[in-house]
Formats: structure tokens, C-alpha cells, sequence
């Protein structure tokens, strides 16, 4: 039997394109065709394999098809022989890494790059260096997970202040601390920008034909929506506050947010709060601190407070909310505070929705208090030292004459 050209780059196509059992039977039944010498051709003219092609014969005449175990070819993903590596790669990652700043993108952007990570891994979960994966195979893992090992660079130069990496060091290690312990509970709360309530666009993409005003005239009403998220349970509560956001507004947020959830947490006697060093809530803003100060005395729970240094309030944990919100309105007219309101309330975060509700109540500005007060006040604060705007611990305690 000749073989042409045309035959040759048929039967090596049909080949290729078979897999397993199929192609070798078909193999089998084309050397039976060629002939006294079927192998030999095959081999020389087709570049098919005689041991695969013995194979394919001994099924063809037993009527026995062998089983393929492709999955357990090649290397195994060191996942299945080192269950916990991805839980402890976001570990170790989760708490330094930021929301990108312009909210273009859900990924997450961390400061440590892939060697450091699997330094760490070794160094903190005490795995050996030859069970890893390399660097650059963890970098895939990463970003698998969300995760992206590059800074964002915004439009102006970022600042550090010398204490950055301490404070990080610090931030770090009372998170975990926190975490670890069933009397203490973590949140992270921050004020997302004000909305600008009107037919306005806001850079996002529709299927829907959707016209905004061709420039940003005077909003109707504004919405700067306020969060509280649980790192913990990945519930987040969100509030739409129509007024100035204010230290009275952010503590109020957090006695409305508490009231709704101490019967659930009544074993927790103490709340680890990370927050940004923003105006309305910095350790030495008098009037945030007095109103903290009143709500430990009110519920009986300790407070400490945990900064995130200047310029890097993007790693705060709710900040991911506020980049899913902000995904999930782009492309639709945020033309009235009620349309604000109901898109909150159908965003997603880990496939939940938050708890959303809207706050009238106006705040005025510019409320402090005098030195003399904010000295009582300070009598009751715990500053950590050389830390001491960072890191404030506001104790419960009971009343002189009082018993424990």
C-alpha cells in the first residue's frame, strides 16, 4: 500500500487529534492495513512510536482497552502536598496589601515581594525550603488568589514617614494578636469619598444606553457613605451619611453598628479598630477621642485603636470594600440619594450583601475640646511609646468604690 503525502498528513492529523485508547487502536488498524512491515512504515514514514503501537494491537486483539491515568501525570500542585500553603500565604500577605487607590481594579497590591514571602514562609510556618515551590511559581499563586506583588503608583510621589515599616511591624502584630484571641474583636473603619448625587458620569461601562450630563454642574445631594467591615467574618456594614462626616458621626456610626450586633458578641471585651490617620479620626482630634472615651465607659469594652501610617490608608481592610462598590456602580446615574442607598444594598462582598442603611442626622463642624478637658481625657488613654499617635489602648474601668 503506497503512502502519498496527502495519506501521510491525514493519518498523523487523525492521530494527534485522538487521545488514549482511540489513538492507538487507530494506529493499530492502520498498520494492519499497510501490511507485512505495518510497523516499520509507521515508524519511518508517520513517526509513530512501536511500543504504542504494540499497545494499540494487544487491545485491538484482546478486546481489552487499557485506562489512561492522565491526572496522575506530571508534578502534582504543591498545594496537595502542602495543604496549608495558600491559607498561609494569605496569612502573611493579606496584611500588607492595599486596594488600588484610583479603585480601577479589585485586585489587591502588596509590598512584599515573592522571595520575601517564601522567606517568611520558611522563617513563620517553619516549611523547608526543598518542599517550596520557587518564587516565581508562588507569584502565580498569588495572583490566583487575588493578589498582585507590585505597589500602585499614584499620580504624585508617595511619602514615608520614618516610622512606616515599625508601624507596619506593630499594625501587623496586634492584628494577629487580635484575631487570635475569642474575647477580642477586629474592625476596620474608614469614610469612602462623597458621592455626588445627580445625572453625572462616573467612568464606568453599561450594555444599557446610559446619558449623563455633559458637565458636573452643582450636585443635588451629597452621600459619603461610612463602613464598618469585620475582617474576621467578612461582614460589612454600611451606612450613607447625608451630613458632614464629623468625629460625632464616625462614633455614632460605631455605637449604631454595636448596638445592632452586642447581643452576638457579648463575649467580646475588646475592640481593635484600624483606621486611617484621617482629620475626623486621629489620636489627637479631642472630640473623637472624648466620644471613644464615653462609648467604653457606656458599654463597658476596652478600645484600642490602630493607625495606619500617612499616604498608606489604602491597606486598611475596608478600603476592598469601597473598591467593590465602587466597581459595582460604575456605568449607572447616581441621580438620587435613594439610587445610592439600593446600590450599596445589592453589592456583594465574599457573595454577601452588607448591611446598609441611610443616616440623616446633620453634624456640625469644628466641635472640640478645650485643653484643660483634653487633658482629663488623656489621664484615661494608654500611648504606646514612641508610637504614641499610632497606637492608643482607652480602658474600661470601674468606678472609684466600686467592686470587680
Amino acid at each position: 500500500m503506497e503512502l502519498t503525502e496527502e495519506v501521510k498528513e491525514l493519518l498523523i492529523k487523525t492521530a494527534n487529534e485522538l487521545k488514549g485508547s482511540a489513538r492507538r487502536l487507530f494506529m493499530a488498524r492502520t498498520v494492519r492495513a499497510l501490511g507485512e512491515g505495518g510497523q516499520r512504515r509507521a515508524k519511518e514514514e508517520l513517526g509513530w512510536n512501536r511500543a504504542t503501537i504494540r499497545k494499540g494491537e494487544h487491545e485491538l486483539k484482546s478486546g481489552r482497552v487499557c485506562v489512561d491515568a492522565f491526572k496522575l501525570r506530571g508534578r502534582k500542585r504543591s498545594e496537595e502536598h502542602l495543604p496549608n500553603l495558600l491559607k498561609d500565604l494569605i496569612t502573611i500577605v493579606d496584611g500588607q496589601s492595599q486596594a488600588d487607590p484610583q479603585f480601577r481594579s479589585t485586585r489587591l497590591y502588596t509590598r512584599l515581594t515573592a522571595a520575601e514571602v517564601r522567606r517568611q514562609l520558611i522563617t513563620t510556618f517553619h516549611y523547608t525550603d526543598a518542599e517550596l515551590p520557587t518564587a516565581v511559581t508562588i507569584t502565580t499563586k498569588l495572583n490566583a488568589l487575588g493578589y498582585s506583588l507590585r505597589k500602585v503608583a499614584k499620580t504624585q510621589p508617595q511619602k514615608k514617614l520614618p516610622e512606616t515599616d515599625i508601624i507596619f511591624e506593630h499594625l501587623k502584630q496586634v492584628n494577629e494578636e487580635a484575631d487570635a484571641q475569642d474575647s477580642t474583636l477586629r474592625l476596620s473603619m474608614d469614610a469612602k469619598a462623597t458621592v455626588k448625587v445627580g445625572p453625572f458620569a462616573r467612568g464606568g461601562k453599561s450594555r444599557v444606553l446610559t446619558k449623563a450630563a455633559d458637565h458636573d454642574f452643582e450636585a443635588k445631594a451629597t452621600v459619603t457613605p461610612v463602613g464598618i467591615f469585620l475582617p474576621a467574618s467578612d461582614e460589612f456594614f454600611l451606612y450613607g451619611v447625608a451630613s458632614k462626616v464629623t468625629s460625632d458621626c464616625l462614633v455614632d456610626r460605631l455605637v449604631q453598628w454595636w448596638e445592632s450586633v452586642k447581643e452576638r458578641f457579648s463575649h467580646i471585651k475588646t475592640l481593635v479598630i484600624n483606621v486611617d490617620n484621617g482629620p475626623e479620626n486621629h489620636s489627637r482630634r479631642t472630640q473623637f477621642m472624648q466620644r471613644l472615651l464615653e462609648f467604653v465607659q457606656q458599654y463597658q469594652i476596652a478600645v484600642r485603636l490602630a493607625y495606619y501610617p500617612p499616604y498608606h490608608s489604602k491597606y486598611n481592610p475596608v478600603e476592598r470594600c469601597w473598591g467593590i462598590l465602587e466597581q459595582h456602580w460604575n456605568g449607572s446615574l447616581l441621580d438620587s440619594v435613594d439610587a445610592v442607598i439600593q446600590f450599596a444594598k445589592t453589592m456583594t462582598w465574599k457573595g454577601n450583601h452588607p448591611m446598609v442603611e441611610l443616616v440623616t442626622t446633620t453634624y456640625q463642624t469644628g466641635v472640640k475640646l478645650t485643653k484643660e478637658a483634653m487633658q482629663g481625657v488623656e489621664t484615661h488613654l494608654q500611648r504606646w511609646p514612641s508610637l504614641e499617635k499610632w497606637f492608643v489602648d482607652i480602658m474600661y474601668s470601674l468606678p472609684v468604690g466600686r467592686d470587680n
